[in-house]
C-alpha cells in the first residue's frame, strides 16, 4: 500500500519526504527537480512496540512500515500531457492514498510557480488536472456503456445513471470521492474504475516555524475549503521538520521539539495519519526472538492476518490465540495473562482489532 505525495512544484514536497523517510531526494528552488517518484519505506511510530520490548526484552524489534511515494511536480495542462503531465497521471493511479501538499507560508526566496501565495488556487489547479483526467476516464466508460443500454441490459442503465452522475460532477469540479452515490453502485460501477479523485486524500500545510502550532490564515483558507470532503488537513513546517530530521542526538531532538512547541514531530503524526488514510491497522506478535508489528487491512479476518507472515499460516490456519495489547500490558507476560483467563482463542471469522498481540497455530 503506498501513500503518494503530490502537489505543485516548489511546495516543499521532496523536502517532505525526504525528512519522512531519510533517504535523500533531490530538492531545489526550482520546478521539476523530482522527475522519476522517489519510493521511501517509513516506519510508523508507535509507542505500543517500545512497550511490548520493555515487557518481552526480545532479540530485536521490526515496527510496522507504510510506503510514501514522491511524485514530480503538477502543472496546469498536465492532463493534456503539459510538463511530466501523463508520467505524473500514470505514477499517482499507482498510490493508494494522496498527501496533498499545499504552500501555506510566505517567504520571497523560495520560487512559486504562479508568482503568488495562493493555497486554494494552488489546490483547484490540480484537482482541475485529476478531475479532468478521471473525466476521460468517465466518457471512455460511457461509450461502452451507452449501446449496452439501448438495447435494453437493466444492468447498463444502472451503470449509465452512475457514470452521467460522476460526469456531471466532474464537469462541475467535484472529486468523485464527493460526489453523491450509493453505496452499492459506488462498489459496483466507482470502485472498479479507480478514478484518481476517488482515493482517500490528507491536506498538508506547509507552514512556517512561527504557523508549526497554531496554523494560519491561509490554513483556515484550506480547512473551510475541504470541509465538505471528508479529507483530512494536517499543519507540517516541513522546513524544521527538516530540521529536526538531520539531528542524531535524541535529546537535542527533543529540546529542539520543545523551543518550536511540539510535543512530537509532525512526520510522526503525518506517517500515523497516511497509515489510517490507507485503512490499515497494527497486530503484534511478541516473543523472545522478535516483537513485531504486522500491518493489516481495517476489518481482515484471523486468517487473512496470519497470512500477512507467510501463505502457509493462512492455508493451514487452526486458530489464533489473542491478547489485546491493553491486558498484555496490565499483566505483563502472556503467562500471567493465560493465568488471568484472559487469553482469547478465535477461529476463522475472527475479525483483528488494532493492537491485538497474536500467536497463530497452523497445519499444511
Amino acid at each position: 500500500m503506498k501513500a503518494g505525495i503530490v502537489g505543485l512544484p516548489n511546495v516543499g514536497k521532496s523536502t517532505l519526504f525526504n525528512c519522512l523517510s531519510n533517504a535523500k531526494a533531490q530538492s531545489a528552488n526550482f520546478p521539476f527537480c523530482t522527475i522519476e517518484p522517489n519510493i521511501g519505506v517509513v516506519n510508523v511510530p508507535d509507542p505500543r512496540l517500545k512497550k511490548l520490548e520493555e515487557l518481552v526484552n526480545p532479540q530485536r524489534v521490526l515496527p510496522a512500515t507504510v510506503d510514501i511515494v514522491d511524485i514530480a511536480g503538477l502543472v496546469k495542462g498536465a492532463s493534456k500531457g503539459e510538463g511530466l503531465g501523463n508520467q505524473f497521471l500514470g505514477n499517482i493511479r499507482e498510490t493508494d492514498a494522496i498527501l496533498h501538499v499545499l504552500r501555506c507560508f510566505d517567504n520571497d526566496n523560495v520560487v512559486h510557480v504562479d508568482g503568488s501565495v495562493d493555497p486554494i488556487r494552488d489546490k483547484d489547479t490540480i484537482d482541475m488536472e485529476l478531475q479532468l483526467k478521471d473525466l476521460e476516464t468517465v466518457e471512455k466508460k460511457l461509450e461502452k456503456v451507452k449501446r449496452a443500454a439501448k438495447t435494453g441490459n437493466k444492468e447498463a442503465q444502472k451503470e449509465e445513471a452512475t457514470l452521467l452522475k460522476l460526469k456531471e460532477g466532474l464537469e462541475s469540479g467535484i472529486s468523485v470521492r464527493a460526489i453523491a452515490i450509493d453505496e452499492d453502485d459506488r462498489k459496483e460501477f466507482v470502485k472498479p474504475l479507480q478514478f484518481i479523485t476517488d482515493k482517500p486524500v490528507m491536506y498538508v500545510c506547509n507552514v512556517d516555524e512561527g504557523s508549526a502550532v497554531t496554523g494560519n490564515k491561509y490554513v483556515e483558507q484550506v480547512k473551510e475549503a475541504v470541509k465538505d470532503e471528508n479529507a483530512e488537513v494536517l499543519v507540517l513546517a516541513v522546513g524544521i521538520e527538516a530540521d529536526i530530521a538531520e539531528l542524531e542526538d535524541y535529546e537535542e531532538r527533543q529540546m529542539f521539539l520543545e523551543d518550536v512547541g511540539l510535543d512530537e514531530p509532525g512526520s510522526a503524526k503525518l506517517i500515523r495519519a497516511a497509515y489510517k488514510l490507507l485503512n490499515q491497522q497494527t497486530y503484534f506478535t511478541a516473543g523472545v526472538k522478535e516483537v513485531r508489528a504486522w500491518t493489516v487491512n481495517v476489518g481482515a479476518t484471523a486468517p487473512q492476518a496470519a497470512g500477512v507472515i507467510h501463505t502457509d499460516f493462512e492455508k493451514g490456519f487452526i486458530r489464533a490465540e489473542v491478547i489485546s495489547y491493553e491486558d498484555y500490558v496490565k499483566f505483563g507476560s502472556e503467562a500471567k495473562v493465560k493465568e488471568a483467563g484472559k487469553l482469547g482463542v478465535e477461529g476463522k471469522e475472527y475479525i483483528v482489532k488494532d493492537g491485538d498481540v497474536m500467536h497463530f497455530r497452523f497445519n499444511v
